[in-house]
C-alpha cells in the first residue's frame, strides 16, 4: 500500500469523525483543515457514501450525517491519549469548577474506552504535570462564570453582571448581551453589549462579582468576536521605537505582543524593536519602565515625556 493511500485512508477517517462532531460541515472547511483542493474534499466524500455512510449534502450549506449513525468506539493513539492528559491539567485551572467538573466527567468517559496499555500511559503522565497559573482567573465565590456565559451566547439571553471595573471604586451592576469570550495575556474577557453604556465592552472574569442568567433576549444581532477584534484592529495606534538590551529581550518576548509589537532588528548589543498601539499612556508606558533601566526611548518624544513624568511622581511619594 503506497503512502499516498494510507494518507487518503486516514483523511477519509478524519472527516467522518469530524461530520460526526458537527451539524453541519462545509466543504472549504475540510479542504481548509487537511490542506487539499475542494475536488480532493468532493471525492473523499463520494467515497465514504459508497462505503454505506448516509451523507446529507445540500449545496451551498454543506455536510450532514443523517440522525443516529454513529461510527463504533474509536481508538487512541498514544500521543493522543498524552493531549489528553495535558487538557484534563489546563481545564482544571484554566476554567471554572462547574466547567472543571463537566470536563472530569468527560475524561472519565473517555478513560473507559481506553486500551490497557493506553491507561497505563495516563497514569505515568497524571502525576507528573503540573500547570500553575499566575493570575487569578475567576472570582471564588462564581463557581459558574463560564457556564452562565455559555449558555447565554448559546441561547441569546441576557445575563445580569455585578463588575468591579478597575477604574471605579464602587462595583457597578448591569445587564450584558454576551458575544464573545476570549483568554488572553493570562486572563478571560468577555465581550459584551452592556445596556448600561449602549455599546460594546470587555470584561474580566476575575473583577465579576456576580453572574446570573435571566429570561430576556438579546435586543439585538451582534457581530462575531473576530469582526470586533478586527475594528479594534483599525483604531488609531501609535509608533513606537525602543532599543532594548539583548540580555532582557528573553524575560520581555512572551509579554511584547499584547502592547503591540510588530518586528525587531539585532544591532550589536541592541534589539531595535517597533510597535504599534493604541494605548501609550497606561499601558505600554507603564509596561517600559518595567525594564527601562536597560533600554532606550527612540520614538515618539512624546512616550519619553510620559514615562518621565510617571517616574518623577513615584519617586516623589519615596
Amino acid at each position: 500500500m503506497s503512502i499516498d493511500t494510507v494518507k487518503r485512508f486516514d483523511r477519509i477517517i478524519a472527516i467522518l469523525i469530524q461530520l460526526q462532531s458537527k451539524r453541519i460541515v462545509k466543504a472549504q472547511e475540510l479542504a481548509d483543515r487537511f490542506e487539499v483542493s475542494l475536488r480532493t474534499i468532493y471525492r473523499d466524500i463520494r467515497t465514504l457514501e459508497a462505503s454505506g455512510v448516509p451523507i446529507i449534502s445540500e449545496a451551498g450549506v454543506g455536510y450532514s450525517i443523517m440522525e443516529g449513525y454513529r461510527l463504533p468506539p474509536v481508538m487512541f493513539t498514544k500521543e493522543e491519549v498524552g493531549s489528553f492528559v495535558a487538557a484534563e491539567k489546563l481545564m482544571q485551572k484554566f476554567v471554572d469548577k462547574s466547567l472543571g467538573n463537566y470536563y472530569e466527567s468527560a475524561m472519565m468517559k473517555l478513560k473507559s474506552v481506553l486500551r490497557g496499555r493506553e491507561k497505563d500511559w495516563i497514569s505515568a503522565l497524571e502525576s507528573q504535570i503540573l500547570v500553575d497559573p499566575t493570575n487569578k482567573l475567576f472570582n471564588d465565590s462564581l463557581p459558574n462564570a463560564l457556564e452562565t456565559l455559555f449558555e447565554s451566547i448559546a441561547e441569546k439571553r441576557q445575563v445580569f453582571l455585578k463588575y468591579q471595573a478597575l477604574n471605579s471604586e464602587t462595583p457597578s451592576e448591569r445587564f450584558v448581551e454576551p458575544v464573545g469570550i476570549y483568554h488572553e495575556s493570562g486572563f478571560w474577557y468577555v465581550l459584551a453589549f452592556c445596556h448600561l453604556r449602549n455599546d460594546y465592552r470587555q470584561f474580566r472574569t476575575d473583577r465579576m462579582l456576580a453572574i446570573k442568567s435571566t429570561q430576556h433576549n438579546f435586543t439585538r444581532d451582534h457581530i462575531t468576536l473576530d469582526e470586533y477584534r478586527d475594528q479594534y484592529q483599525n483604531v488609531p495606534k501609535t509608533k513606537i521605537v525602543i532599543s532594548v538590551d539583548k540580555s532582557v529581550v528573553r524575560y520581555i518576548n512572551n509579554s511584547k505582543r499584547q502592547y503591540g509589537f510588530v518586528s525587531e532588528k539585532v544591532k550589536g548589543n541592541q534589539v531595535e524593536m517597533t510597535f504599534m498601539t493604541p494605548y501609550v499612556e497606561h499601558g505600554f508606558s507603564r509596561w517600559y519602565i518595567v525594564f527601562s533601566d536597560y533600554a532606550k526611548i527612540l520614538e515618539p518624544e512624546s512616550l519619553k515625556l510620559q514615562v518621565q513624568d510617571i517616574l518623577e511622581k513615584a519617586i516623589a511619594k519615596l
